[in-house]
């Protein structure tokens, strides 16, 4: 397993080992903004900004953290959509010396209180409209300040003055916060805060850059510890495979949410290390984006399959022309085939799958671009500086070619480990390998499959979503004696959410009302698509229930 077959499959433009700049993330922002100064660095929704902007922002926010106390080492989190906010606020938290909570802004209260007390985040960078759901669960964390920003804040003339009350038809919100005590307007730092050059030191290797949240089955979700060098290591990997692409003059479409590690990686930190144009969309609409693809002309389009799926299922896609797209590496989840050889047949560009996790920063694995070297269901080959194996789950030996066992990685994108959970941290990383919980299996080409989650998260949708988590909601409900929660075969989401549940005697609730209750603990993506009810779960001699063999029972039926 040593020799790295992998290497040999590699075309001579990519180097098996790269050179890391050991300089801290942000330094990238002030990079680009010395060589793009007035080049266009994001477009959003017709409204463009330069780097130059998009710096001086950065500046401004940073200090402005600073002013509010914020000390190196200190958490504060990012709960917005993609927009130029969250961009100036990623770099203004890491410009200020502090460490970015990426949290989603479809968490409900629960989660983010539960999000916020673990990472300790002083202070919050989020949307009008959330600010209600923030306001209600700073007092249970160690929140200080709340920083308010609104989407029609970036958009051009009249889109802003209409956009208003288009939000108050789609939420039944207007929110209105005045920038006193500890409410805090985005718009207000930046017209009256100093862009000055803050001069914080950092240390490359250990300084930590962001906590990603995940998670897993035996807990909530954790916050994998990403240091300046694990993101660094990962973008210039990421350039390295991407080696025909121009610098200074890529476009990237940049649908993937900035909160998931991917986006971060592959749009965020990708397009500022290289000085290319991020074209943002705050969410996916098919129409919306096909319209943005034929108008701004990407080239690179980072993507989840779902994405693809939704566009080739849209009735009009022929009308498009969507051939300013060169090449997409799909990630989150596992990509069809058929749905690879469609895009790539409607766009003209290239479509391939590549493999990673939020404890990677995140990619490990992908398919060549633009070589005919792609095999059939492969997450492709391990980057450059990059090794993986395959470890017998009984006693822990490499094994040979074509054998089933747990996938592990090593490589500068590995995390430090969980933020305060050295126990769990020292399960997944041993010897300096990162233990991923997937089963599968290495060819003798180097090529590796995934067969199984050792795990039993669900993917839908490119979204992880952790089982215990739904399955706690549901105990809570009254009615409910015993419930387990799998993924499912789904044709668009790839899995989707199911409970089984067992009442209590007597006890009757339908599955609308059951829709209604984990609905108000649950982030709309986790919440159950499909409920069964059954007298009894299958369970060990113990007691435990079964979940693996309710999957099982899916697939048969699923052929």
């Amino acid at each position: 397993m040593d020799n790295k077959p992998w290497l040999n499959q590699y075309p001579e433009e990519i180097p098996a080992t790269l050179t890391y700049e050991e300089k801290p993330v942000h330094s990238y922002l002030t990079e680009a903004a010395r060589l793009y100064s007035n080049k266009m660095a994001i477009h959003f929704m017709g409204k463009e900004l330069t780097f130059q902007e998009i710096y001086e922002s950065a500046l401004k926010f940073a200090n402005y953290l600073k002013k509010l106390g914020v000390e190196k080492g200190d958490r504060v989190a990012i709960m917005l959509p993609n927009g130029p906010q969250s961009v100036i606020g990623y770099f203004g938290v890491l410009y200020a010396g502090a460490i970015v909570v990426q949290t989603n802004p479809l968490y409900t209260e629960r989660e983010l209180e539960y999000q916020m007390d673990d990472s300790g985040a002083k202070v919050i960078l989020t949307l009008d409209i959330l600010f209600p759901r923030v306001s209600k669960v700073m007092k249970n964390t160690q929140i200080e300040h709340i920083i308010v920003t609104a989407i029609k804040d970036y958009l051009p003339f009249p889109k802003n003055l209409i956009y208003p009350f288009i939000q108050k038809k789609q939420t039944g919100l207007t929110v209105n916060v005045s920038h006193e005590g500890n409410h805090h307007l985005l718009k207000k730092i930046l017209t009256e805060t100093e862009a000055v050059p803050l001069n914080i030191d950092f240390d490359f290797e250990n300084d930590l850059a962001l906590l990603q949240y995940t998670g897993g089955t035996t807990g909530f979700p954790k916050g994998v510890m990403l240091t300046h060098k694990n993101l660094i290591a990962n973008a210039t990997m990421c350039d390295a495979w991407l080696y025909k692409a121009k610098k200074g003059e890529e476009i990237v479409l940049g649908l993937l949410p900035f909160f998931h590690v991917y986006g971060m990686t592959a749009v965020l930190l990708l397009s500022i290390m290289q000085g290319y144009k991020m074209v943002l969309l705050p969410k996916f609409d098919a129409e919306t984006t096909l319209k943005t693809i034929e108008k701004q002309r990407p080239t690179l389009f980072p993507g989840a399959p779902t994405i693809y799926i939704g566009l080739l299922n849209h009735p009009d896609i022929q009308k498009y022309d969507l051939s300013s797209i060169n090449s997409c590496i799909s990630g989150s989840a596992a990509l069809p085939v058929e749905v690879q050889q469609k895009f790539e047949k409607v766009t003209g560009g290239k479509l391939v799958e590549g493999y990673g996790l939020s404890e990677s920063s995140p990619v490990t694995h992908a398919n060549f671009v633009w070589e005919e070297k792609r095999v059939k269901g492969s997450i492709g080959v391990p980057w450059p500086d990059t090794d993986a194996a395959i470890f017998s789950m009984e006693d822990g030996t490499p094994l040979p070619y074509g054998e089933i066992g747990e996938l592990a990685v090593k490589g500068p994108q590995v995390m430090k480990g969980y933020w305060n959970r050295p126990e769990e941290t020292d399960q997944v990383l041993k010897n300096g390998w990162l233990y991923t919980g997937d089963l599968g299996y290495m060819d003798e080409n180097g090529y590796f499959y995934i067969v199984d989650r050792k795990k039993d998260m669900i993917i839908a949708g490119g979204y992880n979503i952790y089982p215990r988590e739904i399955e706690e909601v549901l105990y809570e409900h009254p009615d409910i004696q015993e419930a387990v929660v799998a993924g499912v075969p789904d044709p668009y989401r790839g899995e989707t959410v199911k409970a089984y549940i067992v009442l209590k005697e007597n006890a009757t609730v339908t599955k609308e009302e059951l829709n209604t209750f984990t609905r108000k603990y649950l982030a709309a993506y986790k919440v159950p698509r499909i409920y069964e009810f059954r007298k009894e779960l299958p369970k060990t001699a113990v007691g435990k229930i079964l979940r693996r063999s309710l999957i099982d029972e899916e697939r048969k039926k699923h052929g």
